[in-house]
């Protein structure tokens, strides 16, 4: 059963504040027909990869219903126009043999035009999940903006957020092959319990071609990171313990494990992290969360 999407973030008064004061950037707002061949795409777009069949399925839908919603565009130098949202769009208009196409015309610096790109990619959701990662990793790198900045925007979880930018850590290869749809991200997750890049890739290519799901994937994991006689050797874990792993992973958007010694009251607590500004993030949640509350208690 497919879960509602969550609604978008606040959008291009929230990304570009003059936007909503009728400042700059400043969009002429009634739509205007151009012609397909003055229009270029845009150098900021996320996306790497365009799906053929998907294209001709728009396509077809321009043929028949036409094009629903306009093209946004900045005017560029001899009249041409670039691109900073709707590229499927256009590239579908052409196919079905439009010569013109409606665009909103925003004029935009080169950095409001890459925020206005990525923003709106993300917003959509038909990104891969490594272009994903890719977009919120530009937005953090290029614009210094925190994962709860990009939640807001985007309209997401920080955690969601999070998650999506660990896939950045797996080998070039697994990323292709989630990037190629062959390795769900939920499975390429799994693998980041693997700390061997060789390992990870052929565990990897061991999932694709036995078309593990989820689950069996991470039963594999466990297989490959504890082996059969270390996990004989592991206490079971208290459900009150698994739960509280459960809710610190939530919180502080990556993996947790809570490790309670054999025959002990006592354990650790392991936390991971993937970058440098992803342990910078998890020290500032722990921070932020270790402060006094207005009724004396510490929640994270």
């Amino acid at each position: 059963m497919s879960l509602p999407k969550k609604g978008l973030g606040r959008g291009l008064s929230a990304l570009i504040p003059a936007a909503a004061e009728g400042g700059e950037p400043r969009s002429d707002s009634s739509p205007l027909n151009v012609d397909t061949d003055r229009i270029t795409p845009s150098p900021f777009q996320p996306r790497r990869t365009f799906d053929d069949a998907k294209i001709e399925e728009l396509a077809s839908s321009i043929r028949n219903q036409g094009i629903i919603q306009p093209l946004v565009v900045r005017p560029k130098e001899d009249g041409a126009y670039e691109l900073i949202a709707g590229e499927r769009r256009w590239r579908a208009a052409i196919k079905a043999g439009l010569s013109r196409v409606p665009v909103v015309i925003r004029h935009a610096t080169d950095q409001e035009a890459l925020q206005l790109a990525l923003v709106e990619n993300l917003q959509r959701e038909d990104l891969n999940p490594i272009e994903e990662a890719n977009g919120y990793r530009r937005l953090q790198e290029e614009f210094n903006w925190s994962q709860e900045e990009m939640a807001e925007k985007v309209g997401k979880s920080r955690p969601a957020i999070a998650n999506a930018m660990r896939l950045l850590s797996l080998p070039v290869e697994v990323q292709q092959e989630v990037a190629a749809g062959n390795l769900p991200a939920g499975h390429a997750r799994a693998l980041l319990a693997l700390h061997s890049e060789s390992l990870v890739i052929s565990t990897c290519r061991e999932v694709i071609a036995k078309g593990l799901s989820t689950r069996e994937t991470e039963k594999l994991v466990r297989q490959l990171t504890l082996g059969r006689k270390k996990r004989r050797q592991l206490p079971l874990i208290d459900p009150n313990l698994r739960a509280l792993a459960e809710e610190l992973q939530r919180s502080l958007g990556t993996r947790v494990r809570v490790l309670p010694k054999a025959r002990s009251s006592r354990g650790k607590i392991e936390i991971e992290y993937y970058t440098p500004s992803d342990l910078e993030r998890i020290i500032q949640t722990i921070r932020g969360a270790s402060r006094p509350q207005s009724a004396g208690n510490v929640q994270l």
